[in-house]
């Protein structure tokens, strides 16, 4: 197993963990908190692979991805602790896999012979549609839409640091760590500082 694939299986753990925490904060039932474990970890992977021509989806006879999920929402149905805790737990873990989504949606986007910019999209993409589509099944405002909130800007930050990087002799494992580290940086310290976009 390569590097990227690491950083894949990892963020669609940290995805699948992050959908059925908030399946649990809206209360939703086991079969709920499996649909958004499996939402948020797949939905921007899928829609990626659909628009690169990527044939099958990346998911699709993957069984340690899909132990990865069941994992994900097995862990969070078993825990005990006040759903209020969960809050901060939810947004560390939402900024660690946009990091790791965003550094493996670029990667395999230039595998697959896509040009710098619309790799760059490509890997916002993966990174974020899985958390909107999950935010849309809970009926709330997805955090890619949120005022005061830079979050497909972080991603893009990062993507655009990784492709910078390519031009110059840095392997490509460091890339995807540097990749990672800044975008997952940049959310924290954003929402920290309430960092935002100017309105429109």
């Amino acid at each position: 197993m390569n590097f990227l694939q690491v950083i894949g299986y990892a963020g669609t753990f940290v995805f699948a963990l992050t959908g059925a925490l908030k399946a649990r904060t809206y209360k939703m039932d086991v079969f709920g908190g499996l649909v958004l474990a499996f939402v948020t970890a797949y939905g921007g992977g899928t829609l990626r692979d659909l628009l690169i021509g990527a044939k099958p989806v990346n998911w699709i006879n993957d069984n340690l991805a899909l132990i990865l999920v069941l994992s994900g929402a097995a862990f969070t149905f078993f825990l005990k602790e006040n759903v209020a805790r969960f809050n901060r737990t939810i947004f560390y873990t939402d900024a660690i896999g946009l990091g790791l989504f965003t550094a493996s949606g670029i990667k395999i986007s230039l595998l697959y012979g896509l040009n710098d910019i619309y790799a760059l999209v490509m890997g916002v993409i993966t990174a974020t549609f899985g958390g909107l589509i999950g935010d849309v099944i809970c009926n709330a405002v997805p955090n890619l839409l949120k005022k005061g909130e830079l979050y497909a800007t972080a991603c893009a930050a990062g993507g655009i640091i990784f492709i910078a990087l390519n031009y110059f002799s840095i392997k490509s494992d460091i890339n995807l760590f540097i990749c990672v580290l800044v975008v997952v940086a940049l959310r924290i310290y954003s929402k920290r500082k309430r960092l935002m976009l100017p309105e429109i």
